[in-house]
């Protein structure tokens, strides 16, 4: 790994440009790069297959933590910038990331990339439409690694997979699930060519959701707090799945609401 002289300006060409990248969707989508900050998600970013295009490292936070050495011999070649303190904490996105942040480039996340499921595998999907807050998909993606869930499927997606506050929320999911963009249109026409249950979670017309049957092939679809889903997932709909509200408040977060749902699929095919 080679390095230069230390960074010590935030006005220098690079840190502008690394901000740029941070704070912009458009910038990140035209150059299919993104941002990665701390050792534990970094490692197990690259651990799942990403490419690293550039690793800005502060050997004062680093050394500090005598973790310096450990990193450059796990890190892979690539191009290194050292920068000093004040420069690393005016890139970083958060506090205590422990001194290294990385550009990495993006992958494919079409539906042709869903993994196949081994033989007799009956395959838990969980749907989001037209999700706008990064933090919540973030939560998502983290509950759906702890439970297993084979892929998340982003529809009509309002918030950028490779924002920073939704890799941070994410404590790496976004890297460790398989996760699919694509239109609702694309999905349900996957669904019922596959002969995958479509369950949606709404509070009209539905069953309750323990009473539903998730043994079998499953895509559980979570529309926005706000709206809730189209009409189109609601007609695609084999069953529509409510959580029982017994409070004032009619709903939950939806990152709480897909834990609640995802969780209940692990119950039931742990039961078989």
């Amino acid at each position: 790994m080679q390095t230069q002289d230390i960074i010590t300006s935030t006005q220098n060409p690079k840190i502008k440009a690394l901000l740029q990248l941070q704070q912009k969707s458009s910038l990140r989508r035209k150059e299919q790069l993104f941002l990665v900050e701390g050792r534990r998600e970094l490692m197990h970013c690259l651990s799942r297959g990403y490419v690293m295009d550039t690793v800005f490292i502060c050997p004062e936070i680093l050394k500090a933590e005598a973790e310096y050495d450990t990193l450059l011999q796990a890190l892979p070649k690539c191009h290194t910038i050292q920068v000093s303190s004040s420069v690393y904490d005016r890139i970083a996105y958060r506090g205590g990331t422990e001194g290294v942040i990385a550009t990495i480039r993006m992958k494919e996340h079409g539906l042709d990339t869903l993994p196949k499921m081994p033989e007799g595998k009956a395959p838990l999907y969980v749907v989001l439409e037209s999700v706008e807050k990064p933090g919540n998909l973030g939560a998502i993606l983290r509950s759906a690694d702890a439970a297993g869930v084979d892929a998340v499927i982003v529809c009509d997606p309002l918030t950028d997979l490779y924002n920073p506050n939704l890799i941070r929320s994410s404590l790496g999911g976004i890297f460790s699930v398989p996760t699919i963009a694509c239109t609702s249109q694309e999905c349900i026409a996957y669904f019922k060519a596959q002969g995958i249950r479509i369950l949606t979670a709404q509070l009209q017309d539905s069953s309750l959701y323990y009473d539903t049957d998730m043994t079998l092939p499953t895509a559980i679809v979570m529309g926005t707090e706000a709206t809730g889903l189209t009409n189109q997932w609601r007609e695609a709909a084999d069953a529509h799945i409510r959580i029982p509200m017994l409070g004032i408040l009619d709903s939950l977060n939806v990152s709480v609401s897909a834990a609640i749902l995802m969780y209940e699929a692990v119950r039931q095919r742990n039961e078989e």
